[in-house]
């Protein structure tokens, strides 16, 4: 098993860190975020989850410089824009940092997927990479939902609850997605525009195929690595390597031997 600790790519001598540093930031974003709006200084404290998402996401896809490159392309303009809406909330469009935050989180799952394709065995860094990605999906289409409610308005119709948290922003959109994605959901929330549906239907499609896909992935993998490990028995010489040889020489020539 891989230990969470900085790994070195040998083509480019670039580091990355162990992608369950990346899974613990998430857990961490998601075990949080039912509670932050309730409390003092709830948004600032949302807005520092978020950046430690995206720099954790950075560094566990920078294995080579290039990606490196290309992963700060798109973290740097979503935690400007983060920032930026929550120091002047009226400075740029409240659209923009969805936008921003839509192609960041795309780019670290199609890294992360390729990660998990490409990968020769099951370890920790695999296991680690399948559920962050399972946990990314969710947050991927919790930004598009806000993004759809915000140019759609009543795209969501609520069936439940005061009409003051009727709304998809903070928590509830991360709540609507992941139950979507998880095909549980529980009616209180329903899309309602045909861009919505749309929306909750990928979602629930790309959640089931997900998860099938993975688990055939690992079930290759393990199948592989078993079989190789069978080919390559280890052998054991209990008794002395002078008298295997002297044995050996001893039969007859298209003979074989195996020491006991």
């Amino acid at each position: 098993m891989a230990t969470p600790l900085p790994a070195e790519d040998a083509s480019t001598g670039a580091f990355r860190f162990s992608v369950a540093y990346f899974l613990a930031a998430l857990v961490l974003l998601y075990v949080t975020a039912p509670f932050v709006q309730s409390v003092r200084n709830g948004i600032l404290i949302e807005a520092v989850l978020m950046t430690l998402v995206l720099l954790s996401a950075v560094l566990a896809v920078s294995g080579r410089r290039r990606t490196l490159v290309w992963a700060m392309v798109f973290a740097v303009p979503a935690l400007v824009e983060k920032w930026v809406n929550y120091w002047q909330p009226d400075l740029l469009p409240p659209q923009a940092s969805l936008w921003t935050g839509l192609a960041f989180i795309g780019f670290i799952v199609l890294r992360l997927l390729g990660f998990i394709l490409r990968a020769p065995r099951v370890n920790s860094e695999i296991l680690c990479a399948g559920v962050a990605t399972y946990l990314l999906l969710g947050l991927l289409w919790a930004f598009a939902y806000r993004l759809v409610d915000r140019l759609v308005p009543d795209s969501f119709a609520f069936t439940v609850g005061p009409p003051s948290s009727r709304s998809l922003e903070g928590f509830n959109s991360l709540y609507f997605s992941i139950t979507t994605l998880a095909t549980s959901g529980y009616g209180d929330i329903v899309p309602v525009s045909g861009l919505a549906r749309m929306l909750a239907m990928t979602e629930s499609v790309a959640g089931l195929l997900y998860v099938a896909l993975l688990i055939a992935r690992l079930v290759a993998l393990y199948s592989s690595q078993g079989l190789a490990n069978d080919a390559n028995p280890p052998v054991e010489l209990d008794c002395n390597p002078v008298e295997v040889l002297a044995e050996s020489s001893e039969s007859p020539p298209g003979s074989s031997r195996i020491p006991d």
